[in-house]
């Protein structure tokens, strides 16, 4: 945001999801996916998919929200999903942990500490100082829980989703809030006892701010959550192909085995392709870009980038020893509904132009590709 002749300006490049303003009024940016006009149920409804390919989320949610139209803001619906996970959670169970208390009685109860206790004045040695464990919910993982919630709590204005969070709030209500997020998200446990708390996890990172989105905060009132399209694109393109990918091939994502080149007995400008694909000796990279390109301007290059071309160039000569396939994996539209003709470096390094359908998930590959892709 930028101040000019003393208005408001808010630009973004890239970004999609919702911004809270001032006065409360909700801006709601989409994915742009078809040529005929935006549809919101179907954007929303592609953006909702993409949010949980990329963090990973389970793909069928049950109950009457999955019915319905989702003519919601994206923030109502992150709320709405955190506030069900928490509600299944809570039916499970909260867990406990033991805290070491401190006390003075006039009975036994625990361990006594002699230390304290031989220090006591002579009219006091009736009192006994002692210490004992009591259990309580107050762990890290409840704290960020109760933290999300109360912001939840204060957003959220569909009528189901307000009265479950004030049902919520009240089953929470002895649980104090985290102080130091940052150190309890460090603290969360991950092991078998804490199993039923994973699946809410992304969520609450979504809601505290703290995973993939840019959410902003400041003195605005309401929740804020921008996602950078490229990320959950290139994230989106990684889960869709990972679940059609061949039995004995494995997809890497980000991978950083090489560098551009060497330097002074060190490395300089680390190569990190979107994703790798494995098969025994084989290798397959590919990067994907949100970007619009057009299979019929041939004349001007289908409007690709040529820095992307010398970026694949450097991942193929030094991933690939130069010698193998290499794609670049655009969205889908009416302008590139298909693959481009194989673009050769040289004999042994070719470069596909491949796209993506965002609505189906799949990838349409050329004929001649080699890519270990299963679709059933």
């Amino acid at each position: 945001m930028v101040q000019i002749e003393g208005r408001r300006w808010l630009r973004l490049d890239n970004y999609v999801g919702v911004i809270e303003t001032p006065c409360g009024t909700k801006l709601e940016i989409l994915p742009k996916h078809v040529d005929g006009g935006d549809i919101l149920e179907a954007s929303r409804k592609l953006l909702q998919r993409m949010i949980a390919a990329s963090l990973n989320l389970p793909a069928r949610i049950a109950g009457e929200a999955s019915l319905r139209l989702f003519d919601a803001p994206l923030s109502e619906w992150i709320m709405e999903r955190f506030l069900i996970a928490l509600d299944q959670l809570i039916k499970r169970g909260i867990r406990s942990d033991y805290v070491r208390i401190e006390a003075q009685e006039r009975y036994l109860r625990g361990r006594l500490d002699l230390v304290r206790q031989v220090r006591q004045p002579a009219g006091r040695q009736h009192i006994l100082q002692i210490e004992h464990d009591i259990l309580v919910p107050d762990r890290p993982e409840n704290r960020l829980l109760k933290t999300a919630l109360e912001i939840v709590a204060k957003h959220v204005q569909l009528p189901n989703n307000w009265r479950l969070a004030q049902n919520l709030r009240i089953l929470l209500q002895e649980i104090p809030s985290s102080v130091d997020i940052s150190a309890d998200f460090k603290r969360w446990t991950k092991d078998r006892l804490m199993a039923h708390y994973q699946p809410i996890l992304p969520w609450c990172e979504l809601i505290l701010y703290r995973q993939m989105p840019l959410s902003l905060v400041g003195q605005w009132r309401g929740i804020s959550m921008l996602f950078p399209m490229e990320r959950l694109f290139e994230r989106y393109v990684a889960a869709s192909l990972n679940m059609v990918l061949a039995p004995d091939a494995k997809l890497v994502t980000q991978a950083a085995s090489q560098s551009l080149c060497s330097h002074d007995g060190g490395t300089m400008f680390q190569l990190r392709p979107d994703l790798l694909i494995e098969r025994g000796s084989q290798r397959w990279l590919l990067d994907a870009k949100w970007k619009r390109i057009n299979q019929n301007e041939k004349s001007s290059n289908y409007r690709i980038s040529q820095s992307d071309f010398y970026q694949m160039f450097a991942y193929g000569k030094k991933y690939l020893q130069g010698a193998g396939e290499l794609a670049l994996i655009y969205p889908r539209h009416a302008g590139f509904s298909n693959p481009l003709p194989v673009f050769s470096f040289d004999n042994d390094l070719r470069l596909w132009a491949l796209p993506f359908d965002l609505d189906s998930g799949s990838l349409l590959l050329a004929s001649g590709s080699t890519l270990p892709l299963c679709y059933l």
